[in-house]
């Protein structure tokens, strides 16, 4: 059977989940999230596929999960792929949730604020204050990968997929690869691997590029 992923390439959130999936050989689909125009606020959205109102959303026969590192850690049981070694489990855990809470929520609202947001509504002061918190973030991650070639052990896991999340997209939110040159050589590293697509390439898009940054 066919996995289906409920998901829409302007969210990172969401390329986690898609990377995971495609990455691990199982066979997924995309199916589109319409979120800028509203889908997941609707009560259909919400009564039939995720009461939380958000995306991604994995649909495997009966199962049915939401947040990414939640489906990630799924499809990691599914597949026995991008688990890690059995030593490493929480490690890979502990950078799941740190990527959760520290680099992808603030990359997530500080992009969504500075690209998809009406300029009218988009305060500096308050982009500023979250490029800080990222800018923290990066320093934190990019001193733990100098000299290692993923964020745990010797091999991908859920750690870098879920760290990697924003860090592809081109709309500026304050991230320049060339600044934090561990990460850099990470993202390269993790872009040749067989089967790695960019977000826009692994699902379908809501917005065309003249429309971001309006």
């Amino acid at each position: 059977m066919t996995i289906k992923l409920y998901c829409f390439g302007e969210s990172g959130n969401a390329y986690k989940a898609a990377l995971a999936l495609e990455l691990s050989g199982l066979d997924w689909e995309p199916v589109y999230v319409d979120f800028f125009g509203g889908e997941t606020r609707t009560p259909d959205y919400r009564a039939n596929i995720n009461e939380m109102g958000e995306a991604p959303v994995l649909v495997d026969g009966d199962v049915r999960l939401t947040q990414s590192g939640a489906i990630q850690q799924y499809v990691t049981d599914k597949s026995g792929r991008h688990g890690g070694a059995p030593e490493d489990r929480y490690e890979v855990l502990r950078w799941v949730l740190w990527d959760n809470h520290k680099l992808s929520s603030q990359a997530g609202m500080t992009r969504f604020l500075m690209n998809f947001l009406p300029e009218k509504h988009r305060d500096p002061n308050v982009i500023a204050f979250m490029q800080g918190r990222l800018k923290a973030a990066y320093a934190t991650l990019n001193a733990h990968l100098e000299g290692r070639d993923w964020i745990v052990g010797d091999s991908l896991t859920n750690a870098d997929l879920s760290c990697c999340g924003y860090l592809y997209y081109p709309e500026p939110f304050g991230f320049d690869r060339a600044d934090w040159p561990h990460i850099d050589a990470w993202l390269t590293r993790l872009s040749e691997r067989p089967g790695w697509q960019h977000p826009y390439d692994l699902m379908p898009r809501a917005l065309a590029d003249n429309e971001a940054s309006k």
